[in-house]
């Protein structure tokens, strides 16, 4: 039996033999999510986690680009003198709501991460129970490069990442491979992206309603998937540098981890060197303000983590440098941001702990109840 229901031509549902399937569909970019496409797909979630006639989830983006390249946060560039902060409230937190939901979700949910996953697309893949990457996975959490901040539950996700992974890849904006993403625990099951259509033919043609329990569900599921991952995974190549990453940003503030990193670098390290480089091509402020969201992430659950982002996604609003960020990257694109400050000796502490003050004092979290 198939089902398919169009709710608007940005993203598309359908459920065949137990399988509900959800395709992004705005190819040209990338897939990106727009408000009205975080709304459906968090609804759908919800119907078909109490819906009998769906055992699995499918997600995949439409075209050859990638699954999703993040969230439309040109939009708020666009309404930043036009009540931007009712904008900002209603999308992250509907984003958030639809995150947390994939993180507590009891079915099996698919994600095909292939091509380019970044930000906001990897916040939609990466909790779900079987997340496939291939030789074209691109991901990254690139917020940095916009100065904002590693958001969708990264102060959960990059914190169960090996070592000091994490917070290299929330302050260098590093993208990584299906590989890295693999040894970083970001992904389960490595295959040939010619193979996808053959495994997702031979899901969605079997009749799940009929193998029983969820355990059965999810064990068929795996046997379907392993019959076309590759028996040997690529090397990955931030495996290789993990003693580097551990050993320079174990430190609590970005100045210190500059200053192992320009050590090093002095030596003749020249991958610490060019991370030193990257590092500076950020915003200082942003930066500071990423390493302590996984500082104080560390201990937190998923919801507390996610409250957490909510409240610092409202602060950003209001910060000069997630502005000029969203400039030189995607609306002048000169890739040249006049950040303020300009040099990460000049953030100040509080400037940073401001970013973590309750900003719903006298009213309710807009996540409390999650």
């Amino acid at each position: 039996m198939e089902n398919a229901v169009q709710a608007n031509n940005e993203v598309l549902f359908s459920v065949t033999n137990g399988v509900g399937h959800i395709l992004l569909n705005r190819p040209k970019a990338i897939n990106a999510l727009s408000i009205r496409m975080v709304e459906e797909i968090g609804k759908r979630l919800t119907e078909w986690e109490q819906d009998d006639s769906v055992a699995i989830i499918i997600i995949e983006g439409a075209g050859e680009k990638g699954l999703c390249a993040g969230g439309d946060m040109r939009s708020f560039y666009d309404k930043r003198n036009d009540n931007v902060e009712a904008h900002a409230l209603t999308f992250f937190s509907t984003e958030y709501k639809m995150n947390l939901a994939l993180y507590r979700y009891t079915k099996p949910i698919v994600a095909y991460m292939n091509g380019i996953v970044m930000g906001g697309g990897v916040g939609l893949s990466i909790f779900a129970s079987d997340r496939v990457v291939t030789e074209r996975s691109k991901l990254s959490m690139p917020e940095m490069n916009i100065g904002f901040f590693p958001d969708v539950g990264g102060s959960y996700f990059l914190n169960q990442m090996p070592g000091h992974m994490g917070r290299y890849l929330a302050l260098t904006a590093h993208l990584f491979n299906g590989a890295d993403a693999i040894y970083l625990g970001a992904a389960d099951h490595y295959m040939e992206s010619t193979n996808w259509d053959a495994l997702k033919k031979d899901v969605q043609t079997m009749d799940w309603i009929a193998c029983g329990g969820r355990k059965v569900v999810e064990d068929k599921l795996r046997e379907i998937i392993q019959k076309y991952t590759v028996k040997e995974v690529p090397e990955s190549q931030l495996a290789n540098v993990q003693d580097k990453v551990d050993k320079h940003f174990a430190h609590n503030s970005v100045a210190d981890i500059l200053a192992s990193l320009d050590a090093s670098a002095a030596e003749g390290d020249e991958w610490a060197a060019e991370t030193a480089k990257t590092l500076r091509s950020k915003s200082p402020i942003s930066m500071a303000v990423a390493l302590e969201q996984l500082i104080r992430g560390k201990n937190m659950s998923a919801a507390d983590c996610f409250r957490m982002e909510m409240d610092m996604s409202m602060h950003f609003m209001h910060s000069h440098d997630f502005y000029e960020g969203v400039r030189s990257v995607l609306v002048d694109k000169d890739r040249n941001p006049n950040w303020r400050p300009a040099s990460i000796e000049e953030v100040k502490r509080e400037d940073v702990e401001a970013f973590f003050k309750n900003p719903w004092e006298g009213g309710e979290h807009p996540l409390a109840d999650e």
